[in-house]
């Protein structure tokens, strides 16, 4: 199975003005992370849109994807679905076509109970081979899964390798890591959490913020694991305003995507019902962006 670690962008889904998918910009996009040097990359997630495209959509996002990143770095891609027969359906389609992973949620509108979470992570799984991530979000999905629940998940199903936990419960992540050796690895997926979860034994990071500034978000990852502590906190304190920003603004996608547009890159607007950003957001972003020195980057390095 392929070994998931290190820092993997999440990506967006660039759009047109009428809100048709820019299925150019989304190749050029995927080639411009793995020129930052990425780790890996994460698409149809909630970053991603994946509850605003169609099923078509999302079936060929996996294609275009898997062909763009040709092998190069690992390619998850988001499962999720509101039934356990969609998800399979989603799931088996990500393998088929050749990505190395799915992340796979809860459902995140009947708000099931721990053991129809259990099952439900265990019938997708066991449909397929290739491993699955399962997220932990309580704030999209509405439920926060127990660790003895995600634990006993990793436990009982193979092909369950990981977990993305997203509660923002620093215990939560330090128990799974801990208790979970041998069977389950640990993913941070709240951005204002990233450095203290890798402390407690996280291996890698679904990162929003690193659509944003993967290489700063590359380089705290690779001092962390290299053991240059100070350096890594001193590049954690230059991307932690951009996380906090991220992470309480409750437009991540549309700030991504703005930023995207900022950068050079393929961005354009979300699907409604959600709006761009007011022009003071703007403004907060543009100047967080010119702290991290990652304006127009794709211009600055020649590649647009």
């Amino acid at each position: 199975m392929t070994n998931l670690k290190g820092v993997y962008p999440v990506l967006i889904t660039p759009m047109h003005k009428d809100e048709t998918i820019n299925w150019d910009g989304f190749r050029n996009n995927i080639e411009y992370f793995i020129n930052e040097g990425v780790d890996g990359l994460a698409i149809n997630g909630s970053t991603g849109e994946f509850v605003s495209l169609t099923k078509e959509e999302r079936f060929k996002a996996v294609e275009v994807a898997v062909k763009q990143v040709s092998g190069r770095i690992p390619l998850i891609v988001g499962t999720a679905a509101e039934t356990t027969a969609a998800a399979i359906e989603y799931t088996q389609q990500a393998e088929k076509t050749g990505a190395d992973a799915a992340l796979l949620i809860n459902s995140y509108y009947a708000h099931p109970k721990e053991e129809e979470i259990y099952e439900h992570f265990k019938t997708v799984a066991e449909s397929v081979s290739f491993p699955i991530m399962i997220y932990n979000n309580p704030f999209t999905s509405g439920v926060n899964i127990s660790v003895e629940t995600i634990l006993r998940t990793g436990r009982d199903v193979e092909n369950i390798t990981h977990i993305k936990e997203s509660s923002g419960e620093i215990r939560n992540v330090r128990d799974i890591s801990r208790q979970g050796k041998g069977f389950i690895k640990t993913f941070c997926g709240a951005d204002d959490m990233v450095l203290e979860s890798f402390m407690v034994g996280t291996e890698g990071w679904i990162s929003v913020a690193g659509n944003i500034a993967p290489r700063t978000a590359k380089e705290m990852y690779d001092a962390y694991v290299e053991g240059d502590i100070d350096w890594a906190w001193e590049l954690y304190d230059k991307l932690l305003p951009l996380c906090n920003f991220l992470e309480g603004s409750g437009k991540y996608v549309q700030i991504t995507k703005h930023a995207m547009d900022l950068k050079g890159l393929a961005g354009g607007p979300s699907r409604k019902p959600r709006l761009g950003l007011s022009q003071e957001e703007q403004e907060t972003l543009k100047k967080l962006m010119e702290q991290l020195d990652v304006l127009e980057v794709s211009r600055i390095n020649g590649e647009g």
